[in-house]
Formats: structure tokens, C-alpha cells, sequence
């Protein structure tokens, strides 16, 4: 039972296009237990968690971040290698999406709160920033914690002189040994908000902290981290997120009937439509939480301390 007497913490695993399984638990923290993001001391997260976590600190909304996510991974299916092809950029899609949509006040509100995974290129060793002097060098940092070598690109970027990589590399789960964290991955394990497969597991893997069980189902969750599967899947993937966070709070006694509904709830997730079908909205129409650029219509989407 998760004991709420003092302060609590929240992390998220980074996990690729898996990151849209954060979604889901975000949106039902959100609309079931708001107390829980609101009164967290801090939120933890790496790569795509961090983003996630990013989200929660600033108060952007994440109505529509998975059908954003959705329609980044489909962009990327349409290429031959996928997200490798030459004319994909991930990092440039985050940045602009960030830059976009977080408000301008946003290192305020995440300073203090937010803590971003990063693992230093020189020693490669993990670093944790939790204190942003402005809206850029917030964007800076979860662009660090999200880049993947080679995946990416060949040149690091960095982070206040300093060259950084995805966080994941040397801690996936901030904090995760403690025992008033609640721990979000998208992979089955011992995290307290996962999934839980049906396949029998002999192991339970340490990948840079984050409890992976070896089975089947994660095997296949470990393909699609990097490669996203087919967006019916990705929503899926969200459902998934939003009902083992459910599942967490009932089992812990944690839920809110009185809290008022905040979230996105497990049955608006939905396939996006095609471009031609849903023609681009104009800016001022755009959804908030829009995290990622939408793709055109076709004419014819500090404080830093080492871990």
C-alpha cells in the first residue's frame, strides 16, 4: 500500500514512442487522483518521460499530446528506415513542438519540480537538472535527455556548454529506489504503474534502473520503443497506461471520486484520421497541448547534481 503521509514523488521511465503509454497514466493521475500530480514534491523523468513529466510541471494540457505522438509516428512508418531516414528529424520536430506549445513561463514553473535525467557525454555519467533559467534551457535539457546516439545524430547537443545524451543511458528511472516514488514504466516489471503480462517470466532485467521482466511482451515493447508500431497500436498503448494507473489507485485506496475530471479519458483515444479527411487546423484553433507539429494537408505533424 502506498503510504501518503509525507511527500511523494513521481517518475517516469524514458521509453521512446512507448512514451505514449505515459500519456494514458498522466491522463488518469489527472482526471482520478489530481492531488497526487499537484502535490508531488517532485517529478522525476528521462527522455520521454521526461517530456511526460514536463507536461505535468508546466500545466499544458494533454488532450490531444496522443494523437500528436500518433501522428509523429506515423510520419515516420511512411519512410523506408523509418525514424533513421535522412529526412526525419526527431530532434527538430521536439524542439519545435516544445517551443511551440509550453507556456513562456514554463523554466518557472518546472524549476524546483521537474527533474530531467541526462547522462553527461565526457564520463557518462548521470546528472539530474531540476533548476532552468529560462523556457530555452528547459527545451535544451529534455532535448538532451531524449537524444538517442546515431538514432539522433552524430553531434550531441548541449546543455549549458555541456554536451549531453539520453538520460536513459545511465538512469532510466530517477529515483526509483525510493520508497515514496511512484514509478511509471511501460515495460512489465516492479514499477508501481505498468503493465502486467500473461507470459510466465523466469527474470526480472535492471536496465539502468528501470525493472524489466524478460518475457515475450516486452520483447516485442522493446521493438517498438525506437520503431513506433501502427497507430492503432500506439492508442492501444495509451488505453494500457490509463488503465494500469486506474488499477494503481484502486488497489492503493487512492482515488478521488470527488476530484473533478481533468484527464483524457480511456475511451477518447482514437486512431487519428487521415490528413485528408482532417485538414489542418489553423494556429489559433490549435489545441494546447499539441506537443508536436502537425503535419501539413496533403495538396494533393539548475540545479545539477550527478545521481
Amino acid at each position: 500500500m502506498f503510504d501518503l503521509k509525507g511527500e511523494w514523488n513521481i517518475s517516469f521511465a524514458g521509453c521512446g514512442f512507448l512514451g505514449v503509454y505515459h500519456i494514458g497514466v498522466a491522463s488518469c493521475l489527472l482526471e482520478r487522483a489530481p492531488y497526487l500530480v499537484k502535490g508531488a514534491t517532485r517529478i522525476y523523468g528521462a527522455s520521454a518521460g521526461a517530456l511526460t513529466g514536463a507536461v505535468l510541471a508546466c500545466g499544458v494540457s494533454i488532450a490531444q499530446c496522443c494523437e500528436d505522438v500518433i501522428a509523429v509516428a506515423k510520419e515516420a512508418r511512411k519512410r523506408s528506415l523509418g525514424p533513421l531516414h535522412p529526412s526525419f528529424n526527431l530532434v527538430k520536430v521536439l524542439r519545435a513542438g516544445l517551443n511551440r506549445d509550453l507556456p513562456e513561463d514554463a523554466h518557472l514553473r518546472a524549476s524546483g519540480r521537474l527533474c530531467v535525467s541526462l547522462t553527461r557525454v565526457s564520463d557518462r555519467q548521470n546528472v539530474l537538472v531540476s533548476e532552468f533559467r529560462s523556457k530555452e534551457e528547459l527545451i535544451q535539457a529534455l532535448v538532451c535527455s531524449s537524444f538517442i546516439p546515431i538514432y539522433c545524430g552524430l553531434i550531441p547537443p548541449s546543455f549549458r556548454g555541456v554536451r549531453y545524451v539520453d538520460g536513459g543511458i545511465s538512469n532510466n528511472l530517477p529515483r526509483c529506489d525510493l520508497k515514496d516514488t511512484i514509478t511509471v514504466s511501460p515495460f512489465s516489471g516492479e514499477s508501481d504503474i505498468c503493465p502486467r503480462d500473461n507470459s510466465f517470466s523466469f527474470h526480472e532485467a535492471r536496465l539502468t534502473n528501470t525493472s524489466v521482466h524478460v518475457n515475450l511482451g516486452n520483447m516485442y515493447r522493446l521493438t517498438k520503443a525506437l520503431f513506433p508500431p501502427e497507430p492503432k497500436v500506439l492508442a492501444e498503448m495509451c488505453q494500457n497506461g490509463y488503465k494500469d494507473a486506474l488499477r494503481f489507485l484502486q488497489e492503493n485506496n487512492l482515488l478521488k471520486p470527488e476530484s473533478p475530471s481533468a484527464g483524457l479519458s480511456v475511451t477518447e483515444v482514437k486512431p487519428l484520421p487521415s490528413p485528408a479527411a482532417a485538414p489542418e487546423r489553423g494556429r489559433a484553433n490549435q489545441h494546447p497541448g499539441n506537443l508536436f507539429p502537425r503535419r501539413p494537408p496533403r495538396s494533393g505533424c539548475c540545479g545539477d547534481s550527478a545521481s
